[in-house]
């Protein structure tokens, strides 16, 4: 993974393999951005070469120029910041992610965006880190070996972000979290790229209880087996997992600073959807929906992510989250449409479709992190297809019991550079989960799917507890290339936002 460090030190001075400035739009061409603070000599070099490679600065673009006078650098990195006057946080995230993403096998890489603020230098630590990010599948992490490991420190370049505000604690610290989240992210990623029969549930179970060693040692984990989860009365879940060979867990990691009980720091809870792989079930998938279906684990991985990052930063607020883990298959064994199942809280519910399995096990978790009486609760799932159609690929939907703190959530996200938008949860659409032959129905016709599919969620939260679900199915896996600082593939979305509004949470 790489390193992050702050540095105040000259530009024509830093000795790395790559310098990355900015640039900015200028008529039709690009030039330097503002405050760049390069040599006269080197500037009027670069100057010269994004004129002859007729450059736009546009997002995305990177230029890459060599030999740079009176640099110490062995290479300058140019990357398009748009227009000078459209240069926000996300933009220097993205500019950053997509800069290092061209440099990310060097070793040494310094990063002097203009970031005029904390929260902008923290964006540049978060998109150069985020940048570098590479699935790499002959590593045991990667592989699902019987004893999985935790990402080699030391991989990937040491970056040192350059800092025009001095080196203060704040600063140092916004970078050092920017580390902390990226490698976080970074776990999520691996999770989500893993191919399906190497991440089982058990196997992620593994793939959690190795990170929790390789961690600060500051989060415990304790797992439901399907003899327990039977036991325990969740129905939900094992009713999704019946159909497959590798049998459903749930998975607890909690990080609890000492004295939060009862103190400022409170709680929270989250709730990760875990389907390591749908087929759909007896309700099978055409076979392209089924492509991306090892991303429909992503919840869960932002979850563990979010704890272990939790931990990592030291807060005083205390979370927990709970990893529901099933595979849905079709088999002899498996639910068919028509069951009735009996949830964690008693609740009965009817199965109307074995494709919409997610919130059968967000249901029960949902009910397991009620009985702890958190201060809130979040549940994060790759939920509807609706979600997608709404918002698109790149916009999360958020909807809760409790305006404030729906708003709270979405505020964190776009705090953390990952979009969201707040969604309501009709009392109208409501009465298309009643039953006849149970407590609900538990899935609504197709209008409003985002929706139904919220307020069959909140039928578990106890009452009291101010509740969020947020929907990703688009922005957690990214089919296409990679644009700045998202990947190809799975994206880590959500644990910026998780983490973010838990060091925002007060009791």
């Amino acid at each position: 993974m790489p390193s992050l460090n702050l540095t105040t030190r000259d530009l024509a001075s830093l000795k790395v393999d790559a310098l990355v400035v900015g640039s900015v739009s200028s008529g039709n061409g690009a030039e330097l951005a503002p405050g760049h603070d390069l040599p006269k000599a080197a500037a009027k070099h670069l100057a010269a070469v994004l004129t002859d490679l007729e450059a736009k600065a546009k997002p995305g673009e990177v230029v890459r120029v060599v030999a740079v006078p009176d640099v110490s650098a062995t290479a300058v990195v140019v990357t398009g910041l748009g227009p000078a006057d459209e240069v926000t946080a996300d933009v220097l995230r993205s500019a950053a992610g997509a800069a290092l993403r061209s440099v990310a096998t060097k070793s040494s890489v310094a990063v002097a965006l203009p970031a005029d603020d904390e929260a902008a230098l923290a964006a540049v630590a978060d998109g150069a880190y985020a940048g570098c990010y590479s699935f790499d599948a002959s590593t045991t992490r990667a592989t699902g070996s019987k004893k999985p490991s935790a990402p080699a420190k030391g991989d990937g370049p040491k970056i040192s972000v350059v800092s025009t505000q001095g080196s203060g604690k704040n600063l140092k610290a916004a970078v050092e979290r920017a580390a902390v989240i990226g490698s976080a992210r970074d776990l999520a990623r691996d999770l989500v790229n893993t191919p399906p029969n190497l991440l089982t549930p058990q196997a992620f179970v593994d793939r959690v209880k190795a990170a929790v060693s390789a961690s600060s040692g500051k989060v415990s984990v304790s797992v439901l087996d399907e003899k327990a989860l039977a036991k325990g009365g969740f129905g939900g879940i094992v009713g999704v997992g019946q159909g497959s060979a590798n049998p459903p867990r749930i998975v607890t990691m909690s990080y609890s600073p000492s004295g939060v009980r009862g103190s400022k720091g409170g709680s929270v809870a989250l709730v990760g959807k875990g389907i390591t792989f749908d087929s759909g079930g007896l309700c099978i998938k055409p076979a392209a929906g089924m492509l991306t279906m090892k991303s429909d684990m992503a919840g869960a991985a932002a979850v563990a992510a979010t704890v272990l990052a939790a931990a990592e930063l030291g807060g005083s607020v205390a979370v927990t989250g709970y990893l529901c883990l099933a595979e849905n298959m079709p088999s002899g064994t498996a639910q068919r449409p028509g069951d009735v199942v009996t949830m964690r809280n008693g609740t009965t519910v009817e199965i109307i479709d074995t494709d919409a399995e997610g919130r059968m096990v967000l249901g029960d978790g949902i009910c397991l992190a009620s009985e702890s009486k958190p201060d809130v609760i979040v549940d994060i799932a790759t939920l509807t297809g609706a979600q997608m159609v709404a918002l698109g690929s790149r916009v999360a939907g958020v909807m809760g019991n409790d305006d404030a703190f729906r708003t709270a959530v979405v505020d964190a996200g776009a705090a953390a550079g990952e979009d969201s938008w707040p969604m309501p949860l009709p009392r109208e659409l409501r009465p298309g989960l009643d039953s006849t032959v149970a407590d609900l129905a538990h899935k609504a016709d197709r209008w409003g799917g985002m929706l139904t599919a919220g307020l069959f969620l909140q039928e578990f939260v106890a009452d009291g507890i101010p509740w969020a679900h947020v929907d990703i199915a688009g922005p957690s896996f990214n089919e296409k290339g990679a644009d700045g600082a998202i990947p190809k593939g799975g994206t880590g979305y959500g644990v910026a936002t998780l983490v973010q509004l838990v060091e925002a949470h007060t009791a």
